[in-house]
């Protein structure tokens, strides 16, 4: 796109003008008066849809669904200090998950700034740690400069969330605005001699392994992987909620690296003598608690964040590269034929640890991950809030296609609903299912409302076992039997669903919710599938009463 001629604007007007340039068709909010004539600009623009939320957490989290779901910036507007408190988790999770967002900030007019005038607080002060970038407008004629900037700080190298504080006066303000192209993300390359040194490194190497990551999904290189993959013959793991990297019916996928990794698969990455990471920051879940890569393991890691590449473990080899670009270089290596027996055991174990093994005496969490399995149709994209819910899911569901997973490596709970409805605004032709435990789904559900009144059609799976399940099991852990804050009521949250004008179905069982998930998926309406369970199954591998008798077995 040519640079645009000089034009008198609004600030407004010219805010509006950069989300024209970077072709933002989609922009979530909770309104507020401190950025109404935002909101007016944005009226007039017919290719803009505005979608308004009930909280500004469920904004966020719609924004940063959107976001990974499409690949392209989530953009979020929210009021002056108590908007910002509220969609800050929002901010948080894109910020640790690497998300393109851009958030636009209402704040108090210039003349009053610094009198703690109404709802005031110093934005740039409060995201300093959580964003990539925050900056206050305070010229509206620097509206092009520092909006476009922003939109490049959050899409190129790692990318993530970045604040823009709007004083409500430069909205109105007018000044004569010049206005670049839309941005071009750099896509630095490795060069020939670092591919050399990768290829020497793994030519040595007897039980070589990839961990992939988001750097991957955010190149959109997921089958420039699989090409590497099964030219080299290489194993690999997926990085923390980074499912859908790779095919899980593949012969060299190994597993997910997550909470509660199943031992066979710690055994994989134990084993291991060169660890061939791509597109990871090496999270404190990825690497279970800082573990690996340990000493005596070699590291290659690339990533296109310079400063992610020796973070935590300093590399044998450290390449600054866009995931796509390196793969391109790397397709030249081949495999050699002493790792397949390695791989082929490794695979074998995965297969058996993997196995989810349900049946009508299973509990109604195998029960249910074995339909979704079964029953959920091809492209159908999975979110998820924290919770030990999700356990069944990274440890059994078969992810067989690019894009197809949206999670929080944040751990933010309420995350799963709202996030449900951006990926399914970026993908309006794909059944998208949201997972969550009912302390999680409670936090967000007026989002329900949302889902209905813009006609969102997604499928909210509700565990409810009347508990704060995770912190109940550390706590049956640490302090067995002395349960203290993390029991909740039975909430009816199908007849709430029906209250809003969504389908609400409440199932007891497996067989009930394959009649449930059945009739969710054959209508075009938002739908919540209440599943009552028992809080005694708190994990995947252990109940309260096995929890318990370990930890006062373990304390005598």
């Amino acid at each position: 796109m040519e640079k645009t001629q000089a034009s008198l604007m609004t600030g407004a007007e010219g805010i509006v003008e950069c989300l024209k340039i970077e072709e933002i068709s989609k922009v979530f909010c909770v309104p507020g008066e401190s950025y109404l004539p935002l909101l007016d600009g944005i009226y007039d623009e017919p290719d803009i849809a505005l979608y308004s939320a009930r909280h500004e957490g469920g904004a966020s989290f719609m924004a940063e669904g959107y976001a990974k779901a499409s690949g392209k910036p989530g953009v979020v507007m929210a009021t002056r200090g108590v908007g910002a408190s509220n969609l800050s988790i929002g901010v948080h999770t894109a910020y640790q998950d690497s998300t393109p967002m851009v958030v636009f900030i209402g704040q108090v007019s210039r003349e009053v700034r610094e009198r703690e005038g109404f709802q005031e607080v110093n934005l740039q002060e409060m995201f300093r740690y959580t964003a990539k970038w925050a900056v206050e407008i305070n010229e509206a004629k620097r509206v092009p400069e520092l909006v476009q900037r922003a939109f490049r700080v959050a899409q190129t190298g790692r990318p993530g969330p970045v604040i823009i504080s709007l004083p409500e006066d430069i909205l109105k303000e007018k000044a004569v605005m010049n206005f670049g192209p839309k941005v071009i993300k750099p896509k630095p390359k490795p060069a020939d001699s670092e591919i050399q040194e990768i290829e020497k490194l793994l030519k040595g190497a007897e039980r070589p392994l990839i961990i992939a990551g988001g750097g991957v999904k955010a190149a959109r290189a997921e089958d420039d992987f699989l090409s590497f993959v099964e030219q080299a013959g290489l194993p690999v793991l997926t990085a923390f909620r980074r499912h859908d990297v790779f095919p899980h019916h593949h012969e060299q996928f190994m597993g997910h690296l997550g909470l509660g990794t199943h031992p066979e698969i710690k055994k994989t990455l134990q084993e291991a003598d060169v660890l061939f990471v791509l597109g990871s920051r090496l999270s404190e879940v990825t690497t279970q608690n800082y573990q690996f890569p340990q000493p005596r393991q070699r590291l290659i890691h690339i990533d296109i964040d310079a400063e992610t590449i020796g973070k935590v473990f300093t590399p044998d080899i450290g390449v600054v590269a866009d995931a796509k670009e390196a793969l391109k270089g790397l397709q030249m290596i081949k495999g050699n034929e002493e790792w397949k027996d390695w791989s082929v055991q490794r695979r074998t174990a995965y297969e058996q640890a993997a196995n989810i093994h349900a049946s009508q005496d299973s509990s109604i969490y195998q029960q249910v991950y074995s339909s979704l399995i079964e029953d959920l149709p091809q492209g159908a994209m999975i979110s998820n809030d924290a919770g030990n819910f999700a356990g069944w899911l990274h440890a059994y569901y078969p992810f067989r296609q690019k894009n197809t997973y949206i999670g929080p490596t944040s751990g933010a709970m309420g995350y799963g609903m709202p996030a449900a409805l951006g990926a399914k605004l970026a993908h309006p032709d794909r059944p998208v299912i949201s997972l969550s435990g009912d302390g999680g789904f409670m936090m967000t559900m007026q989002e329900m409302e949302t889902a209905v009144r813009y006609r969102i059609p997604v499928i909210a799976l509700v565990f409810n076992n009347q508990s704060y399940g995770t912190i109940r099991m550390h706590q049956e852990i640490h302090h067995p039997g002395r349960v203290m804050g993390t029991s909740l009521s039975d909430a009816d949250f199908a007849r709430y669903a029906e209250s809003m004008g969504a389908i609400g179905i409440v199932v007891k069982g497996g067989t009930e919710f394959k009649a449930a998930l059945s009739k969710a998926l054959s209508q075009e309406k938002p739908a919540v599938i209440d599943i009552k369970c028992d809080a005694e199954q708190i994990s995947v591998g252990k109940t309260i009463q096995q929890i318990r008798e370990q930890s006062i077995t373990y304390n005598k």
